[in-house]
């Protein structure tokens, strides 16, 4: 009996759901479809440029089954642009319900004086805490080097 699939972590909906080759109506093209999942891999290795392991860590996927999902999604991009056909990316009722669930705020902590604060995803990372004006600060939750913001913690100064 195979494991029971764990959840994975989707950064968040696509921009569009459907491309296409110009000048051709899409009734005519043969459609090929692309999990969220799929979407997903493609995104945060060929996008961001993510090494897999830590890639994997950002969907909460061992580094096998995401580079299993890695290689079935670009497989299918290439199939789309190779015999021009119409790209699908799937997203399911749940997909969906969980994507608009998710938080749209990034929260800092400043490791000088403490302060916490929310900043919108897609602004970028702040120049400096709000409060005390360092640059000395991280994402809630970071736990230095290695970590999603990549940051150095102080035990890891020299």
């Amino acid at each position: 009996m195979p494991r029971p699939r764990c959840c994975r972590r989707i950064a968040g909906s696509p921009a569009a759901k459907t491309f296409k080759p110009a000048g051709l109506p899409a009734s005519t093209l043969e459609e090929v479809t692309l999990s969220l999942e799929e979407y997903e891999a493609i995104r945060l290795a060929d996008h961001e440029g993510l090494y897999q392991e830590e890639a994997a860590r950002r969907m909460g996927v061992s580094r096998q089954t995401f580079g299993r999902a890695i290689a079935q999604a670009r497989g299918k991009v290439a199939r789309a642009l190779v015999l021009g056909c119409v790209l699908r990316i799937e997203v399911t009722e749940a997909e969906a319900a969980e994507l608009s669930c998710a938080p749209q705020v990034r929260e800092f902590i400043c490791c000088a004086c403490g302060h916490g604060w929310n900043e919108p995803f897609g602004t970028g990372r702040p120049d400096a805490c709000p409060a005390c004006r360092t640059d000395n600060f991280h994402r809630k939750g970071c736990t230095g080097t290695g970590s999603p913001c990549g940051h150095a913690s102080p035990n890891d100064q020299p």
